[in-house]
């Protein structure tokens, strides 16, 4: 004879994973009435559902920076829908992956995905419950973990919630001008820190094609080299973070910002969510004629 199951025994199981009512229900009927069994029933469900869900295309979410002393860790992780990054229980998984993340400084994403968190699970096991729960598909995309030393500062930025997150290492300075400069870095999108960062083969490959713009424009060859370098310039100050006009003062370049508070540039890492996701087109006119003669 089935266990009568109780209000109380299905509050106790969403309380402990978060799921829907019928979800818990079906899950304490299934293992009549054992909690343990059913937390289990749950997760293989979940694993399950996220297996199912994986192939869908997840280009929405929330990217996160977390500071822990001289370690930074920055973070996506992606959902099907915008909806679904302002979730709270969304939010809470993020949170718990950039923690985790810097804490631990795994070296690969299969590494990550086998940390566990601060409440015992792995970081796999926590997307699959909340894929789950939003019944989306969750992907930890992407991190990235940032050193500095006990001389160096973190400046950290998010755009949007975090939409975009950016997080900038200072040489000296000050942490108000790393996170002036991590909010340039948001904004602008700088390919390199300086142009000593560029390859060489994608500078003489700019410069070469400069050089033959200038010349189909008929200009006479004795200027040329001095054109080519004044546009080179402009490119330069369109990739390279150190030759940007500072977003807060165009009238200096980050590089002379940053000197002019005794620091130095040293690294940034931009997030951006979604960036070169594909993401599915949809065809209004086609679902709603499709809806109209179902």
């Amino acid at each position: 004879m089935a266990s009568k199951i109780t209000a109380a025994q299905v509050k106790e199981l969403r309380d402990k994973t978060q799921v829907g009512m019928m979800d818990a229900k079906k899950a304490l009927v299934a293992s009549e009435g054992d909690m343990d069994k059913a937390i289990d029933f749950l997760r293989e469900k979940g694993i399950a559902k996220a297996k199912k869900k994986s192939g869908n295309v997840a280009a929405n979410g929330l990217a996160r920076v977390k500071v822990s002393g001289n370690t930074a860790a920055i973070i996506e992780v992606n959902s099907e829908t915008d909806f679904v990054a302002t979730n709270d229980t969304f939010n809470a998984l993020v949170d718990t992956v950039a923690d985790t993340i810097a804490a631990q400084q795994p070296a690969d994403l299969d590494a990550a995905l086998a940390l566990k968190t601060a409440d015992g699970e792995t970081i796999n096991d926590a997307i699959v419950k909340t894929t789950q729960v939003t019944s989306e598909n969750v992907q930890l995309r992407r991190f990235a973990v940032v050193k500095k030393t006990d001389s160096q500062v973190f400046g950290a930025y998010l755009h949007q919630g975090g939409q975009i997150a950016a997080v900038v290492v200072l040489d000296g300075a000050d942490e108000d001008t790393a996170k002036d400069v991590a909010m340039h870095v948001a904004a602008i999108n700088p390919e390199f820190v300086s142009k000593d960062d560029i390859p060489a083969d994608r500078l003489a490959h700019e410069r070469e094609v400069l050089k033959q713009e200038a010349l189909n424009e008929g200009k006479p060859e004795k200027i040329v080299e001095k054109m080519v370098e004044g546009r080179l310039h402009k490119f330069l100050s369109e990739i390279s973070l150190a030759d940007q006009p500072f977003v807060k003062d165009g009238d200096q370049t980050v590089s002379q910002f940053v000197a002019s508070k005794g620091g130095k540039l040293v690294n940034f890492v931009r997030y951006e969510v979604g960036e070169g996701i594909e993401k599915p087109k949809s065809d209004l006119a086609k679902e709603v004629n499709d809806q109209i003669n179902g």
